[in-house]
Order: structure tokens, then sequence, then C-alpha cells
């Protein structure tokens, strides 16, 4: 193995200079002017910003947080020029199964946390020893500590390749995968890149393909009413909130000198499709996911300066998010409330053998409902385990 296939321990440890001048910047806030209404209908309001900022400043512990992050092992590896950030925890069940769990925009590896006791020891958690996993959770390029990104071209398929690399590094032949938003196209491609390498792959939200959009009349009058919903959220979301994506994916580099300059405007940025994404929607994210873990997450953002190429993600796509192939794979997809994935138009794309529609929950699957997530995960690999069994040996450690 050359020098730059070597996998290396990591431990978080930001200098204290870091979060003083954070605090610093924090206190000087030249804060809007409150719109008419301050209100959640023009973009995310001041006096709500203001009080979570003070309370990131004066109130939430970085430190507690990266205790927490260090008590899992972290390594860090360079993979087609990338550095890649990921968290490595192996379970001590001797049959565990090699699962990668990848993320996506505005989330970071802190949206795993709780599902990694619950993944690697099932008997501590209520389960069977039967359901473990081996846990591999990298940070997708340019995103935390796997950032910036250096090169064009970080499409989800080289992504997806630079995966299985990893996955073989750790001595993995066969894995399985999950994922959510930009995860979940990662994690079909994954499919895509290496069928042979792949026991299954589950996505939280939708496995690739929406309705086709402008919907004839006909084509919706045979929609289930769920799926007529759904139908009307995307085109909501289309009219109310496509605007990120334009952003970003056509004019990253302008908006990351602001995110990575205030912490505010980051805070804003993320923090608006945490609220629009949870479910209720009418709900405050810190009423659907811990305070602090939304604070540790933005955190990931802030201290590593990657804003701008965490955002860089939609425009390195190129125009590649449309209709893909279909793997063959066999893939389990859960659709929580607010999520608007369709099996009759995913199935174009993918060979779906367990789809589950689940009446609460949001978009952000791991934060908000881990338990439900964690069972439909064992659920839909517990049959894939038997009838492909793992046909190679995993090391104790990366290599």
């Amino acid at each position: 193995m050359t020098g730059t296939e070597l996998v290396q321990p990591f431990r978080i440890d930001i200098p204290q200079t870091a979060l003083d001048e954070l605090t610093a910047k924090l206190g000087a806030t030249r804060w809007a002017t409150p719109l008419p209404g301050d209100d959640w209908a023009t973009g995310v309001p001041t006096a709500w910003l203001r009080a979570l900022a003070e309370y990131w400043r004066d109130g939430y512990d970085w430190r507690g947080a990266e205790r927490e992050l260090n008590t899992h092992p972290q390594f860090t590896t360079v993979i087609d020029g990338q550095r890649i950030h990921f968290l490595h925890v192996r379970s001590a069940e001797p049959d565990a199964l090699p699962l990668v769990l990848t993320h996506g925009w505005p989330g970071s590896i802190v949206e795993f946390l709780d599902l990694i006791g619950p993944l690697t020891d099932p008997v501590a958690h209520g389960g069977d020893p039967a359901d473990a996993f081996h846990v591999v959770i990298p940070a997708l390029p340019g995103f935390g500590f796997s950032g910036p990104v250096t090169e064009p071209g970080w499409t989800t398929e080289r992504i997806a390749r630079t995966w299985v690399e990893l996955m073989q590094r750790l001595g993995y032949d066969r894995f399985a995968a999950q994922g959510g938003d930009i995860g979940a196209a990662v994690t079909a491609e994954l499919g895509r890149v290496a069928p042979e390498r792949l026991i299954g792959v589950h996505v939280n939200g939708d496995s690739g393909n929406l309705p086709p959009l402008p919907m004839a009349d006909e084509e919706r009058a045979s929609l289930t009413d769920v799926e007529r919903d759904r139908v009307a959220r995307v085109e909501a979301f289309m009219q109310e909130e496509f605007g990120y994506i334009s952003i970003q994916s056509t004019r990253p580099q302008t908006l990351a000198h602001g995110l990575v300059d205030s912490p505010v405007a980051l805070l804003a940025w993320l923090m608006d499709k945490f609220r629009e994404w949870t479910h209720p929607r009418s709900a405050l994210p810190e009423t659907v996911i811990d305070r602090d873990r939304l604070l540790t997450n933005v955190m990931l953002y802030w201290l590593t300066g990657t804003a701008g190429s965490a955002a860089y993600v939609g425009y390195a796509q190129d125009g590649g998010w449309g209709p893909k192939a279909d793997s063959g794979v066999p893939t389990g997809v859960i659709v929580f409330a607010h999520d608007i994935g369709i099996r009759r138009y995913a199935e174009a794309s993918s060979t779906i053998t367990r789809w589950t529609d689940v009446d609460r929950g949001g978009h952000f699957a791991a934060l908000e409902e881990p338990e439900l997530l964690v069972e439909d995960v064992r659920a839909f690999f517990r049959d894939l385990r038997q009838q492909q069994p793992l046909s190679s040996e995993s090391v104790d450690e990366p290599r």
C-alpha cells in the first residue's frame, strides 16, 4: 500500500483561538432589520435567529460535542486526490455486516451519531445480535474534515467509487449501504458502480426518480391520495424553496464568501432548511431535533470553513441528478411524512424489495426518528444477510 492509500487515525482537536474567534464574531453581528411580520414566510426570522445565536455564543458547549465525537474511532485517508474523514465503529458481534452510512446537505456525520450504538451493539439497545453492523460514516468530499475540495467533478458516481475504495481499504469486500438526501443518491449509485460488492442499498426519502412535472390530469387521477399529496408538495417546493438549489448549483463561490465569514449567515442558511424539512413543518427546528445537536452540525461547517465546498456539491453534479439505470441491487426505501418518494416512479431506477411509508418524521430521518430508521434498516438487511452471506474477512483495524 502506498503512502497515499494509508488509513490514519484522526482526532478532532479545535484550537481555543478558533472558538474565541467565533465568540467574538457572534458578539459583533450586524443584525438585519426584521421584515414585516418577522416570520418564516420571508425566511429565518430575526428574533428567532438572534436567540439561537446568543445561545450558540453563551450556552452551547463545543468541547462537550468534541468529546462525544472523539469517543468514536475516526480516520482519514486520501482517495482520488481527496482527503476523506470517516468514523469506523466495529461491532463486537462476529457476524456483523459492514454498513456505510452517507449523509446529505445541510447535514454531516453528526446525523448518524444516535444510530451508532443501536447498529453496532443491538443487544444493548433491545435488539438481536444477528442484526449487528460494522459502521463506516464518511464525510462527503467538501464537507467538514473531508474538505475543502480542490478538484471539480465530484459527482455522486465519483463519490460512490470513492466509497467502494474506502470499504476495500478497510477490508470489506462486500457491504451494505444506507443514506438520505445526497446520501441517498450516492447510496443508489453504489449499486450501479459496484453491484457485485453491494449486498443491498437502503435509503430514506427517495431512491432517485421524482414524479414527472408538469403532470397530466389523467396521470394525477391515477395516484393515491398519499401520492397526490407528495406530488403537490414537490410542486410547492419548486415554487417556494428552489432558490437555494439555484444559487448553490450556479454560484456557490459567491455564496461561500458570506457563509465562511459570518457565523450568523451560515446559521441562517442551514436553519432555514432544518425548519422547512423537519416534521411537522410548522414546528421550530429545536423542538424536533436537539438544539445542541443542530449546532454541532453547524460547527462542522464553521470550524472547517467548508460551507462553500459543501454547497459546491450541487454545482459538481453538472445536471447529473436525472433518472438512472436500475442496478438490480435489492433496494429498501423508507418514506417519512415530510418526504416525497413515490414507489411507481422510484421503481424505474431501483429494484425495490421493501417500501415503508411512515406517517411521521421528516427529511432528517436519522436525527428525527432514529429508532424507526434503525428498525427499518435491520428488517431490510435481515433477509439479505441470509440470502447473500459474506464471503470475505474483515480486518480488525484499517490497513
